[in-house]
């Protein structure tokens, strides 16, 4: 299991308290298999609403981390695979809004017969924005998300016909919406662990 919290994950579990504990069951140890968390994830997504203000917790931290690093840092490792900053933070901006808008679709009846979504870990965001343009970014993941968990709501325990890798497959509708969240705190340690070294040793 995870190491003790650091301030940020105490601060964040005050907003996302359901984000968080998912997060802290997820074993890094244990080859990113996340069987052990399924039923928790299911048990604790029935609300849309509660998982979208969890969210919102979640994207206040995201912007609070991005206000913090110097520019410089924008263009440094950013702690996934050889991604620099820039890379993860767009990667997790994208998923903010694809993962829920999949779930969408699926809830109000759009899921597409042809092509239907489909989650491919590892693609980077682009290496060169700016703070400006990842804070676009986010805005414009935190609209996606209000409109996504609006067409959740009522179809929470419908299944999403997603597969997922490491996850899984079948997760019902709210799982896809909170498990965003828990993705996004994954980059967040990431980002933390860059920007202050010495309070991860």
């Amino acid at each position: 299991m995870r190491a003790p919290a650091r301030d940020w994950v105490t601060d964040l579990e005050r907003g996302a308290p359901d984000v968080v504990a998912i997060w802290r069951q997820i074993d890094p140890s244990a080859g990113d298999d996340y069987s052990a968390t399924r039923a928790d994830l299911e048990s604790r997504s029935g609300n849309a609403a509660v998982s979208l203000a969890q969210q919102e917790a979640v994207a206040e931290a995201l912007e609070a981390i991005l206000l913090a690093l110097p520019e410089e840092m924008l263009r440094a490792p950013g702690g996934e695979s050889d991604w620099n900053v820039s890379q993860a933070y767009a990667h997790t901006t994208g998923a903010r809004r694809y993962l829920p808008a999949a779930a969408a679709m699926a809830a109000s009846g759009r899921w597409p017969a042809d092509d239907p979504p489909r989650v491919i870990p590892g693609i980077p965001g682009p290496d060169d924005l700016d703070r400006d343009a990842l804070m676009t970014f986010l805005v414009k993941s935190r609209r996606s998300q209000a409109l996504s968990a609006g067409a959740i709501a009522g179809h929470e325990a419908e299944i999403c016909p997603m597969d997922h890798p490491l996850i899984g497959h079948r997760l019902s509708c709210g799982a896809w919406l909170l498990f965003a969240g828990v993705h996004d705190v994954m980059h967040l340690e990431q980002l933390h662990h860059l920007l202050e070294p010495s309070d991860q040793d």
